[in-house]
């Protein structure tokens, strides 16, 4: 996998932001306030030079919300940290997974059917970055 650079966009798109948040457990009434406007791109993108989009494959990370086909904004300026979802190269392939350092550093799938895998000092792990938003859009079949 290469990773490009994008510049950024001298480009901004706002959207109206709704002072009401919606429910998601028993339905309230609906509030027509906007609060403001968001930009999209500077809300989920702090650090552009060092942000890109990778598109996932297959399931190990579903209880995390990160299913096949979802997208992630990654930004490689951000430091791990224990419970990060991070981007890792491991044995020269790219995986997703959860960042544990205690009580053993180790990359944690969030789907039971996956083993973690332990990270020791001989093995070849490089952190290329940390997932700040996941990009999944609902399917409208069914």
């Amino acid at each position: 996998m290469a990773l490009y650079h994008l510049s950024p966009s001298p480009h901004t798109v706002r959207l109206p932001l709704y002072l009401e948040r919606v429910s998601a457990g028993f339905p309230s009434p609906a509030a027509d306030y906007i609060d403001n406007a968001i930009d999209l791109v500077k809300h989920l993108i702090p650090h552009p030079s060092s942000t890109y989009v990778l598109r996932v494959s297959g399931d190990s990370m579903r209880d995390a919300a990160i299913v096949n086909g979802s997208l992630l904004l990654v930004d490689a300026s951000l430091r791990a940290r224990h419970g990060d979802i991070v981007v890792a190269r491991l044995r020269g392939d790219f995986t997703v997974k959860r960042l544990r350092l205690v009580p053993t550093p180790q990359l944690c799938p969030e789907n039971p059917a996956y083993a973690p895998i332990p990270l020791s000092d001989e093995e070849d792990v490089h952190i290329v970055g940390v997932v700040t938003t996941v990009i999944h859009t609902p399917s409208r079949n069914g």
